[in-house]
């Protein structure tokens, strides 16, 4: 789907990168202050590492979304990224152009990420689970140009809503999709990568126009979640927020420390790749790690069990709702960390503490990620008192210090406030970047909930 008549936006800022090499994170800048992206470090692994497993997908994919599911190495993703992309600079937008993504977590979604990235426009990922109306209003908000997304998805046909998008928000011109079932006067992304061969060299070499993600402020009541089962989302609209590459790198940086992923092993996430904290503990962290990410964005305990089992080093990810269930069966024993995911507001109260190889990350909205391990700097203690988040060894990540990533302060009423290359974004506003931070701190509207010196809670502001 094609439109000819749709307005350009402004290019956007680029910022010094926080760019690193395969494997490890790194805290130096670039030379040549441009912003550096992950397809950057897609490349770097590619060129040392070509045969190492970069994506795979859910075995069970076939049954949900009717592609296979493939297993692609560093050099392979790297080629299909580079078609990718070509084919996306064939449309002729503006440079800097949002393009929204709106495709559950396979390996396709995260290879359309690095190639939106790459032919120079700005990812705006999409939770494919978002009805029409709320799908709009997240498109008008950030002046969405393209989109691409999938033919199927269960009973979805997530290309047909799109479309059904497209025909209430005329400015947007393009509408691509992986098939099977692209709907006619959609672009097939399939035949793009037939189509175009790209240059796989020339991956990462410029400069990174940054993403778009979307906090949903919401209209809950307000108070933490009585259950720890999975919460439903907010019901206020999408509000846009953008970043710079090297800020969602460096909140994967400060992931990593407590993860203690080495290259090679492999990332397992049970969370959709659609926001801060999906990207900063998959795609990102995977790449910056120099390590193997496989997403499950549909639940199949068949295939997780199957995923498991496999003799590999694994580092889970999963809403932190799931830690119950899993505390019954001997998923923790098989892996090397587990990482439970918490969205803000959340109880702290119901963990398990004191375990080994667990991780706690909390997410307040689209602004910061806090983390910590139970046996080492736990959030509820990092909370409680934040000085430890800068003092504590834990923190000290490889070239860089970890405290230098992100900073927390608790305000006298009780706010909680973040500062720190991790947490760097800034609201849109129909396309204009709005600093309402000039001190640099990132203000959020939560509080800790203290017992006994420990957080047993994080709740909104009164």
């Amino acid at each position: 789907m094609r439109r000819d008549d749709a307005s350009s936006l402004p290019d956007p800022a680029v910022l010094p990168a926080l760019p690193a090499g395969a494997g490890r994170p790194a805290a130096t800048g670039s030379a040549t202050g441009s912003a550096m992206g992950l397809g950057a470090l897609l490349a770097a692994i590619a060129d040392r590492h070509p045969a190492r497993i970069a994506l795979v997908d859910q075995a069970s994919k076939p049954a949900w979304c009717g592609r296979p599911a493939i297993a692609w190495t560093y050099a392979a993703a790297r080629e299909i990224v580079a078609r990718l992309a070509e084919g996306l600079q064939q449309w002729r937008l503006p440079p800097g152009s949002p393009i929204g993504l709106c495709m559950a977590g396979m390996a396709e979604a995260h290879l359309a990420f690095l190639a939106i990235e790459q032919a120079g426009h700005v990812p705006c990922p999409l939770p494919v689970t978002w009805d029409e109306d709320r799908l709009l209003q997240a498109v008008e908000a950030a002046q969405v140009l393209a989109i691409l997304t999938q033919g199927v998805l269960g009973a979805e046909r997530p290309a047909d809503k799109v479309c059904r998008v497209a025909m209430r928000y005329f400015p947007l011109r393009f509408v691509a999709a992986f098939g099977p079932h692209v709907p006619d006067g959609v672009i097939s992304l399939d035949q793009v990568v037939l189509d175009h061969r790209g240059d796989a060299a020339a991956l990462g070499t410029g400069p990174a126009a940054g993403l778009i993600t979307f906090a949903l402020p919401g209209t809950l009541s307000g108070a933490v979640p009585a259950h720890p089962g999975p919460q439903p989302e907010p019901e206020g609209a999408p509000l846009p927020v953008r970043r710079e590459a090297e800020a969602l790198t460096a909140a994967a940086a400060g992931c990593l420390v407590p993860l203690r992923i080495e290259p090679g092993e492999r990332i397992l996430s049970l969370l959709p790749s659609t926001d801060l904290k999906g990207l900063a503990t998959g795609l990102a962290a995977a790449l910056l790690a120099g390590a193997t990410l496989e997403c499950h964005p549909v639940f199949d305990a068949g295939a997780l069990s199957a995923a498991l089992d496999q003799p590999v080093p694994t580092h889970l990810v999963a809403p932190a709702w799931m830690e119950a269930g899993f505390s019954r069966t001997t998923v923790p024993g098989r892996l090397r960390t587990l990482a439970y995911v918490h969205r803000a507001p959340c109880r702290l109260s119901a963990r398990l503490p004191g375990r080994s190889g667990v991780v706690d990350i909390v997410a307040f909205d689209e602004v910061a990620l806090l983390c910590g391990r139970r046996d080492a700097q736990d959030v509820g203690l990092v909370l409680a008192a934040p000085e430890r988040a800068a003092s504590a060894p834990e923190r000290a990540a490889p070239g860089g210090d970890r405290g230098g990533l992100i900073q927390l302060r608790r305000d006298p009423d009780g706010r909680l406030s973040f500062r720190g290359p991790a947490c760097q974004a800034v609201m849109l506003r129909r396309g204009i970047t709005e600093n309402e931070n000039p001190d640099g701190w990132m203000d959020s509207r939560f509080r800790a909930s203290l017992f006994a010196g420990v957080a047993t809670a994080v709740a909104e502001m009164p």
